[in-house]
């Protein structure tokens, strides 16, 4: 019998549908220790964000060579070394359909959240403060919205953005993308300098170290409102902090950090930076999605 582990938390309904088409499935974390020990008795792992699969983890899985697959539930894959996996003939998928719109939704949210001051009016009350003349905040509608990076959430971003009265422009790595007509491809530097608020949809590449730096603050328009809900470190956090002390960004909505969950205590303390522990696919919806995703990658590999 094929067996799984799903060492980082599926739906439950993903659990009994792989269990329904004859797989054992493990549903347990182990730490990486534990994993090291356990990983040769396994074909599949499932992860999410939480588990890393690094050389250690693929080198002792070669013990028995069973495992075959790793899924991440989620879009991105940098928490594991795909290409090492692949060498070792381990194949990596993931699932990038089932959370587009919750974490869509979520950067909507999160505009919401810093214009109108939402984040910082709810701690002040809950204090007994009233300061209604200090929250005067701004609307969505007519602002510039700069989206780096336009692949699934991004163009969902955009949609709901643009329902909103939003202007939006874009860049990406693969230049301007075909029937998106109601939305303006321009170059980086231009998207800097003209965006009222710039969300975030990028990997981060390790390689190449933070897509936004002091640099990049430096053309941003004086003001300018950043949302990233993309990875930790595409953002260097200290450039951050310079950036909104110096005027030139007014606002940060954060939901993912360089170093989860220890988060930068000066980010912590910022009013001007709204929070969130990376919950952008954490919806019951795109956790079902998620997991129907799941089993259909993994019955269709090992069928």
């Amino acid at each position: 019998m094929i067996r799984v582990l799903a060492n980082d938390t599926i739906a439950d309904s993903a659990i009994i549908e792989l269990e329904n088409s004859g797989f054992e499935v493990i549903h347990h974390h182990y730490e990486n220790d534990e994993l090291l020990n356990e990983i040769k008795n396994f074909d599949c792992i499932i992860v999410r964000s939480g588990t890393k699969v690094r050389n250690d983890v693929i080198d002792a899985s070669k013990e028995t060579g069973r495992l075959k697959l790793i899924v991440r539930g989620g879009v991105g894959v940098d928490n594991i070394n795909v290409k090492y996996a692949e060498e070792n003939a381990i194949t990596v998928k993931n699932t990038p359909n089932a959370s587009s719109n919750s974490v869509a939704e979520l950067a909507i949210g999160h505009m919401f959240a810093l214009l109108r001051y939402i984040h910082m009016s709810n701690v002040s009350m809950r204090k007994g403060e009233w300061n209604k003349k200090k929250y005067k905040g701004y609307e969505l509608m007519g602002k510039t919205l700069g989206l780096y990076g336009f692949g699934r959430i991004g163009q969902s971003v955009a949609k709901k953005a643009s329902a909103l009265g939003m202007k939006v422009i874009y860049n990406t790595r693969s230049g301007e993308k075909p029937g998106f007509d109601d939305f303006k491809y321009v170059e980086l530097d231009e998207l800097y300098k003209s965006a009222d608020i710039i969300s975030l949809h990028v990997p981060y590449i390790k390689d190449k170290g933070p897509a936004i730096t002091s640099n990049e603050f430096a053309i941003m328009k004086k003001g300018v409102f950043v949302i990233n809900l993309a990875r930790g470190g595409v953002i260097d956090e200290n450039d951050l902090m310079d950036a909104i002390n110096d005027g030139i960004v007014a606002g940060a909505s954060l939901d993912v950090f360089e170093n989860e969950p220890k988060i930068n205590s000066k980010l912590l303390n910022c009013d001007k930076i709204s929070l969130t522990p990376h919950i952008g696919a954490s919806t019951y919806e795109a956790q079902t999605r998620i997991g129907e995703e799941i089993c259909s990658v993994i019955v269709e590999f090992f069928k």
